[in-house]
Parts: structure tokens; C-alpha cells; sequence
């Protein structure tokens, strides 16, 4: 780890745009303190990010899994995503950007509990302040339904990619955000929820490729608005095709 871990790369003004004053874009909804608390939970990182990472590895494409990669993840919180990346991917570079510094802070010392060499960088993942195809693999995580310019955040993951680098891609849906439960719990701009669909389609627009064989759409008990209770009490779940997703898990390719 660096003497400061943590690089500043955002203008001032998206400081303001956080909370939308003075007629300016927000970039993001900042998550409640509920939601803070969870996301540096060993609850999240063993049931939500490594078991999301799992999913994502089986679904890249044969022959395609990078070796020593430089690894992005965008939107990294407070870096409970660095040790499992590790593992996975074992990369020469592992690089983390958030925007929000109270995460960034958290991060550095995950980073350094877990013995994980991050370059730790706050920054908007739709501006990014990296160089043209400089990076192997973007994680992007539970990032996406934050965002307010998800298209622009694509375009960057497309930019920064070598040549076929790898997208991986997993993120809850409208169906979940817009639940009882989550939007009395957590703070997010609902403005931008999609379906599973439109998210598969945003990205293909954005100029990456994919087919059935590296999209997961897992019925998650914490993605459903019941929480699991339905099949708890024995009544069964909907199948995939008679049920709106909650979840999807892609691994798309750099076109």
C-alpha cells in the first residue's frame, strides 16, 4: 500500500451534485446509514459479493478467464470485494474507485486487514481518470442501480477494457429496488431502476457482447420482496420465466 492510499480525482462542483443543489445533475443517491452499516458487514461480503463472484466466474466464456489481470472494480464501497477479486483472479493490479470518501476510508483499512495491495481512487465511474484500454476486467457490482448516468458509466467500462476484456456484471432489478422492503430500508434513485431485460440491453448497446451462456438470473431469498418467507412455509417459488427477476449476473466481452 501506498503512504496515501487514496487519490482525489473529482472537480469540486460533483461534490454538489451528490445532492442535486443549485439545479445540478446528482451523480448518485447516498445509501442510508442502515445501508452503510450492512455493506461492511461480513454478511455482505460472504453472502452477497462472494457468492455473486462465484456465479459471475462460471459464466465467463471458455478460454477467456485473463491471467494476472488488472482489475477495476468500480463502485468499490468499503473494499469487502478485494480479498475475494484476489483470490479469483490473482491480479498484478487491483485498482478500487468509489465516489463517496467515507467508503473510500473504509476501504483502505479493509484493504489492509486483508493484506491486499488496492490502488484506492475516488473518482465518478463515468468519467473515469484512467487511461484508454488499460485495465483486463471490470467488476461492476451492485454499482449500477446507484448510478444516475449508467450509460455514460458504460461507455467508461468500454473505454478503459483492452481488447476482448471482460465485463462482469451483476446487479439487482426494478423488481427488487422498487420492494417495500428495500425502499424503506436503503436510498436509491428509483428514476433509473430497469428489468433485467433492459439492463442485458443496455450493456449489448453499449458495444459489448454476451449470449445466454454467460447470463444468471438467481432467485436470490434476500433479492425477494417476502424475503424468502414463501419458500420458507413451503409454498414453492415461481419458476424462471414466470417470475419478474430480481437478480442478473453477466459476463459481457468487449466487442
Amino acid at each position: 500500500m501506498r503512504d496515501n492510499p487514496v487519490q482525489e480525482d473529482v472537480p469540486k462542483q460533483k461534490d454538489v451534485a451528490v445532492a442535486a443543489s443549485g439545479g445540478l445533475p446528482r451523480l448518485f443517491v447516498p445509501e442510508s446509514r442502515l445501508g452503510f452499516w450492512f455493506l461492511g458487514t461480513h454478511t455482505w461480503e460472504s453472502r452477497v459479493i462472494r457468492v455473486a463472484l462465484d456465479d459471475l466466474a462460471r459464466l465467463i466464456p471458455a478460454g477467456k478467464r485473463p491471467v494476472r489481470p488488472v482489475v477495476l472494480d468500480v463502485g468499490c464501497g468499503q473494499g469487502k470485494s478485494f480479498k475475494p477479486l484476489h483470490e479469483h483472479f490473482a491480479p498484478r493490479r487491483l485498482l478500487g474507485i468509489d465516489f463517496e470518501q467515507a467508503c473510500l476510508d473504509k476501504a483502505v483499512e479493509q484493504a489492509a486487514r486483508d493484506g491486499v495491495a488496492a490502488e484506492i481512487q475516488r473518482g465518478d465511474v463515468s468519467a473515469l481518470a484512467l487511461e484508454d484500454a488499460s485495465v483486463d476486467v471490470v467488476f461492476c457490482h451492485q454499482t449500477f442501480h446507484h448510478l444516475t448516468r449508467q450509460r455514460e458509466a458504460l461507455a467508461e467500462f468500454r473505454r478503459v477494457l483492452v481488447p476482448g476484456g471482460l465485463l462482469l456484471f451483476a446487479e439487482s432489478t426494478r423488481a427488487y429496488i422498487e420492494s417495500w422492503i428495500i425502499r424503506l430500508l436503503f436510498r436509491h434513485p428509483m428514476e433509473v431502476q430497469r428489468s433485467a431485460d433492459e439492463y442485458m440491453a443496455m450493456v449489448r448497446e453499449a458495444g459489448f457482447r454476451f449470449g445466454p451462456e454467460n447470463v444468471s438470473c438467481p432467485y436470490l431469498w434476500w433479492s425477494r420482496s417476502d424475503l424468502g418467507a414463501r419458500e420458507f412455509w413451503g409454498f414453492g417459488v415461481p419458476k424462471q420465466g414466470e417470475r419478474e427477476e430480481t437478480l442478473v449476473n453477466l459476463v459481457a466481452t468487449k466487442s
